[in-house]
């Protein structure tokens, strides 16, 4: 490896899943401002994520739809209105 490109400073940080509140313990350099005390009784620095392995349609074999703004809702009835359109032209 090459000397110098690397962090310094890693430390044990908590990652929990928003979708499913699953947390795991990791090294890492990221920041945090909150913090969380798991099960063992330690403070970890709290970072907290979308989409993990345990919710991700990929690992879990379920397809599950994560859309937290609508954002799926506003294009299909973005796109409906324009495919109605088209539909009455003919």
């Amino acid at each position: 490896m090459k000397k110098g490109i690397h962090p310094e400073g890693y430390r044990l940080v908590a990652f929990r899943d928003m979708s499913n509140g699953f947390t795991f313990v990791t090294r890492s350099t990221v920041q945090s401002k909150e913090s969380v005390v798991l099960e063992d009784g330690k403070d970890y620095p709290l970072v907290k994520l979308e989409i993990s392995n345990t919710s991700h349609p990929f690992y879990t074999g379920k397809m599950k739809l994560v859309d937290t703004a609508g954002r799926v809702d506003k294009y299909m009835s973005r796109y409906k209105k324009h495919y109605d359109k088209k539909k009455n032209k003919e």
